[in-house]
């Protein structure tokens, strides 16, 4: 397929780029930020975002959902890192709805209507540690009746502390650095024995540390196949890594638009700082490389909608790359800037702080290049 969007992608793309310039620009995420929201993100935005179809977009026409793919869901996303617009679009919209959408058709039907309705928050809970290392899950699922008790802790659950409902790897056999052995849940808030302990990330979003103190889920709760859940739960994460690849494209590309305005105004010694040929030359870099960044990235979310056998790996690289073209987005523009770049005054060192919450969350550049390696036999 041609690396650029078809007609009706382009129209997408126009009404998303308008809707969040006029209803949620940087100047929106400072409101929250300094009010110091519990959430992090606007319950009422969110609803703007089911009027819109952008909050059900994933979901499969025939469930009340507009049938889309990850290229579409891209389109929203990049325009959400372009304008640092706090939503759960990611956690909700995409994770969670790829992981509902291997459940039966009791939990679709009961959590469904909300998300296209922009009412319900769904998280993704499974990190159990600083780095993303899903294959060393430990945390146990044991049978109890005609369903399961969970005991453990999960890390750094972005939108746990809002989540309706969390969906939760656990295992059920197995020992951690096996992927045999595990399996999803879908764990409704407010549970016996669920604890959350709230935690404000780097750029001022919000996660959740929390606790399974013997929390009991019955036999409905459970997503796919019990103790083969590595498959699924490869797809999920999959679907919000190459989610977070296209957010961090759009959070380069504003990083990378506000820095060449800003060559364009700012005078050193008598000239524009734009003139000076070592800049132009920095700047044209990280165009070649948000270029490329971009194509990875749309590679990958075209492969997936395909059902693509080369889809993981090319996930891979373009999780790798946007993270590096964007983190070098960032600190170019925060060095071209000067010192001021850092000044909350500006807007290029908010972008810094999303671009790295965008770089751990579901595996750095670093994992995922060796995942590459790995998956090529290195």
């Amino acid at each position: 397929m041609p690396l650029y969007h078809d007609e009706d992608q382009a129209v997408l793309r126009d009404s998303a780029a308008e809707f969040m310039a006029a209803e949620a620009p940087p100047a929106h995420f400072r409101k929250f930020r300094d009010m110091d929201c519990k959430d992090g993100f606007s319950h009422a935005l969110w609803k703007q975002f089911g009027e819109m179809g952008f909050a059900g977009m994933r979901i499969p026409a025939d469930q009340g959902g507009l049938g889309m793919g990850h290229v579409e869901a891209g389109i929203v996303l990049e325009e959400i890192g372009r304008n640092l617009t706090p939503s759960p679009f990611l956690a909700t919209s995409v994770i969670g709805v790829e992981a509902l959408r291997a459940a039966d058709a009791a939990l679709r039907e009961r959590w469904f209507p909300g998300i296209a309705a922009g009412k319900t928050v769904i998280a993704l809970a499974v990190d159990e540690g600083a780095k993303h290392r899903p294959e060393q899950i430990a945390m146990l699922a044991e049978r109890a009746g005609n369903g399961f008790t969970l005991t453990g802790r999960k890390q750094f659950v972005v939108q746990g502390g809002s989540a309706d409902l969390l969906i939760v790897a656990s295992r059920t056999a197995g020992r951690p650095g096996e992927t045999e052995g595990l399996t999803l849940f879908a764990v409704e808030k407010g549970a016996a024995g669920l604890s959350l302990e709230a935690a404000r990330l780097v750029d001022s979003s919000m996660g959740a540390h929390v606790t399974f103190d013997h929390v009991e889920v019955d036999g409905g709760a459970v997503i796919g196949a019990v103790d083969g859940g590595w498959a699924l739960l490869n797809r999920v994460l999959d679907a919000g890594r190459i989610g977070a690849a296209a957010e961090a494209i759009g959070v380069g590309g504003a990083a990378m638009d506000r820095t060449v305005d800003y060559l364009k105004q700012r005078k050193q010694f008598g000239r524009l700082i734009g003139e000076f040929q070592a800049l132009q030359h920095r700047a044209a870099h990280l165009y070649a490389e948000m270029e490329v960044a971009r194509a990875a990235v749309l590679k990958a979310q075209q492969l997936l909608d395909e059902g693509s056998p080369e889809a993981e790996l090319m996930v891979a690289v373009a999780k790798a790359k946007a993270g590096q073209a964007a983190g070098l987005a960032v600190r170019e523009g925060v060095q071209m800037h000067g010192g001021i770049g850092m000044t909350d005054e500006y807007d290029i060192g908010l972008y810094m702080k999303r671009d790295r919450a965008l770089a751990e969350f579901l595996g750095d550049a670093n994992f995922h290049a060796d995942r590459v390696a790995r998956m090529l036999g290195y």
